[in-house]
């Protein structure tokens, strides 16, 4: 009994002195969280790392189902409704799963995360989508399996992979219209609106080249509001000039140049000043 106790105690002891050693994973964890528009991406993934081996058609078969990654599923979680190469994909948390070919990647977004790599069963049943992506070859190795969120613009963005000499990019599209168009109206349906509300309003219509008169009115607004805001008589010309008022456009570029200029900001003086330069000379 007294040699089982002493066998358990030193069980233990190892136990405990094993769980306080630390050394680097082989495959490091990494989370990247980006905004696409108004739309929250998050990816959850392990990083292995080719270490001198052939990975693509060798490590990683062809033809294969691959857990995209190391250890547990690399998951790409969508805070909206999205659209994954022009097909439907909920909002919701997906493992993220590819078949890699020399020429033509398969990408499936699997509806059940809990897998260790891939599932003991293949469910057809829980792909919510798949698509297909053309291969680019890098011309340098990318040492460590990387995973980018790039291309992003206020509608979309692309969703990128990279290993060995191998790029695919996935491309998504988010409800940035919608949210943005609701969440205006809901401000302008208000009682307390303010010059920074009519700015950002006008600012975005411009952007997306929506109603350029309603863009005006709104622009007008936020710079009667605060007529010290060089950042919104800057924008009060580009509005203009886009509708086709030269004289107007010269007037508030002028004005934000001046206003700029006292305050500091030379970026905004270059910005208009070329932008003078332009219609002055038209």
């Amino acid at each position: 009994m007294k040699k089982f106790v002493l066998f358990m105690f030193v069980a233990l002891l190892s136990i405990s002195l094993e769980a306080q050693i630390q050394t680097p994973a082989p495959s490091p964890f990494s989370v990247l969280k980006q905004t696409v528009g108004l739309t929250e991406v998050t990816i959850e993934y392990s990083r292995p790392s080719m270490k001198g081996r052939t990975i693509f058609g060798d490590l990683v078969p062809y033809d294969a189902i691959w857990r995209t990654g190391a250890n547990m599923n690399t998951t790409v979680s969508f805070s909206d409704d999205v659209k994954i190469e022009g097909k439907d994909l909920k909002a919701g948390k997906y493992a993220l799963y590819t078949r890699p070919n020399e020429a033509v990647w398969e990408v499936i977004f699997y509806t059940d995360t809990d897998n260790g790599g891939l599932p003991q069963e293949w469910d057809a049943s829980k792909v919510a989508a798949t698509v297909k992506v053309e291969v680019y070859p890098m011309p340098m190795p990318i040492e460590t399996f990387t995973i980018t969120i790039d291309d992003m613009h206020n509608n979309g963005a692309t969703l990128g992979l990279l290993w060995e000499k191998v790029y695919v990019g996935v491309k998504f599209v988010v409800p940035t219209v919608a949210k943005a168009t609701a969440s205006i109206e809901a401000a302008m349906a208000g009682s307390d609106i303010s010059g920074n509300d009519y700015f950002a309003a006008a600012q975005y219509y411009f952007q997306e080249g929506m109603n350029m008169g309603q863009a005006k009115e709104w622009i007008d607004k936020a710079v009667s509001m605060n007529d010290q805001a060089f950042w919104m008589t800057r924008l009060q010309s580009l509005i203009y000039a886009k509708l086709g008022d030269t004289k107007g456009a010269i007037e508030a570029a002028k004005k934000s140049m001046v206003v700029a200029q006292a305050a500091g900001n030379m970026d905004y003086v270059k910005m208009n000043k070329e932008s003078l330069k332009e219609w002055e000379g038209q």
